[in-house]
């Protein structure tokens, strides 16, 4: 099955976006495997390149040169070709990051609601947006920045409720052949 975009020139890698938290690097992991495919872990792979965690870069470089980094990863990953990759939460808050993502394959969000964001992630040391006083409320308003980003980039939305990785990798699945049919 290699029809995961409409384009020509497309390459065929399939993102994964949505929230800190909303299991883009366990149901990538799995899909890649079921698929046979190279799984990339976007955030994993600058931490690779810089030798530090993604809290030290925060510490170091801020925000935006965190995103800078983003930037170059995306957009070196969309010149590939049959990888799966999950994204970064934030991936989706600048254009040519959104572009890069659309021109490289099909992009799936993996939609949480921010209660069940905040069950996942609430004892994470290593999501720096989320290590302030109210992490709840903070969910709440990336959510709400990020939400309409990830359904504008998104060529399937599946939403997730908390069950088996193996039913959402089915799913997912499912709707990437239904795709291919259309």
């Amino acid at each position: 099955m290699h029809c995961y975009n409409s384009s020509v020139n497309a390459k065929n890698n399939i993102y994964l976006v949505g929230m800190p938290g909303a299991g883009k690097t366990t149901v990538g992991r799995q899909l890649a495997r079921r698929m046979q495919r190279t799984f990339v872990d976007a955030d994993h792979e600058i931490e690779t390149r810089t030798g530090v965690r993604i809290p030290v870069i925060f510490d170091i470089e801020g925000e935006q040169g965190f995103r800078d980094r983003e930037s170059r990863v995306i957009a070196e990953l969309a010149d590939e070709s049959n990888l799966i990759v999950a994204t970064g939460g934030g991936v989706v808050l600048r254009p040519q990051n959104r572009a890069a993502l659309r021109q490289g394959g099909t992009v799936i969000y993996l939609h949480v609601a921010p209660r069940l964001l905040f069950e996942r992630t609430r004892l994470d040391p290593n999501r720096p947006l989320l290590q302030v006083a109210d992490p709840m409320q903070k969910i709440e308003e990336l959510f709400a920045v990020r939400d309409p980003l990830y359904r504008e980039v998104a060529d399937i939305v599946i939403t997730s409720t908390g069950g088996s990785i193996s039913h959402l990798v089915k799913q997912l699945e499912r709707e990437l052949a239904r795709q291919c049919a259309a």
